[in-house]
């Protein structure tokens, strides 16, 4: 019997109150996961240090790295699947970028 709390050494809970996990290793498409004490099938590789969602989301709901919010999803996300621009939108407050008209320091 495997505990709720069982998760793949390779992927790495930053907080406890977070529902994304970081990939600690590069995952392969139709490799298979233990999160939270259930086995997840993963559809597509997800690349070393990026997101998966440890539980379901529902669209607009907010994804919490470090027990903080960085964004919402922007589609419904299943258990296991990689959070990634595809997916998910930044709620960090907009920044200045080197595009034309914008400067960092003003």
């Amino acid at each position: 019997m495997t505990s709720m709390n069982e998760t793949d050494p390779r992927l790495i809970l930053l907080s406890p109150e977070d529902n994304c996990l970081i990939a600690g290793a590069a995952l392969a498409a139709g490799e298979t996961v233990l999160i939270d004490g259930e086995s997840v099938v993963l559809a597509r590789a997800v690349d070393l240090a990026h997101k998966i969602a440890r539980c379901a989301l529902v669209v607009d709901q907010k994804v919490l790295r470090y027990g903080a919010v960085i964004g919402h999803v922007t589609r419904d996300v299943a258990k296991g699947e990689h959070l990634h621009t595809h997916n998910l939108a930044s709620d960090y407050l907009p920044t200045y970028t080197h595009d034309a008209g914008n400067t960092f320091v003003r």
